[in-house]
């Protein structure tokens, strides 16, 4: 959500969508000062076996705000965006990159999986995307 829009989050959601009692259980649980940080809400995601999807709209049911995004792409105060550019990108990642393209961006989701299959943090990811003048979209949390 843009940062024009702060708050208000739940509006972006249909009214008669409710969230999962399992779910908002573990979010609550983990809220602090109106805040969840992006590692956060993925480990609840994981423990729980439910998509990132699920947990950031219960998030957003919740008027919570995502912080510490692990692409360093928002949310880390009071500069937001903290990834830069890599001074340059290996071979095999830029090739991992470009294969995992849909219309010209990286999906969040492709980015984690780059991390995962290549055992490199995903902020290297980001730092790549960012040398290579490629966009990451389509936060699995929601957030953007």
């Amino acid at each position: 959500m843009a940062q024009k829009d702060k708050g208000n989050y739940s509006d972006k959601y249909p009214k008669e969508r409710k969230t999962d009692p399992k779910v908002e259980k573990a979010v609550r649980a983990e809220i602090l000062y109106g805040t969840m940080p992006c590692a956060t809400a993925a480990a609840i995601a994981a423990k729980l076996d439910v998509s990132a999807d699920e947990v950031g709209f219960t998030l957003d049911r919740l008027e919570t705000r995502i912080t510490k995004c692990l692409l360093g792409l928002f949310g880390n105060t009071p500069i937001g965006k903290v990834v830069v550019a890599a001074e340059s990108v290996a071979p095999e990642l830029e090739s991992e990159i470009r294969k995992s393209l849909q219309n010209g961006k990286l999906t969040c989701a492709a980015a984690w999986e780059i991390s995962k299959r290549l055992r490199i943090p995903k902020i290297k990811i980001s730092s790549a995307c960012e040398k290579l003048g490629i966009k990451i979209s389509s936060c699995q949390l929601g957030a953007f």
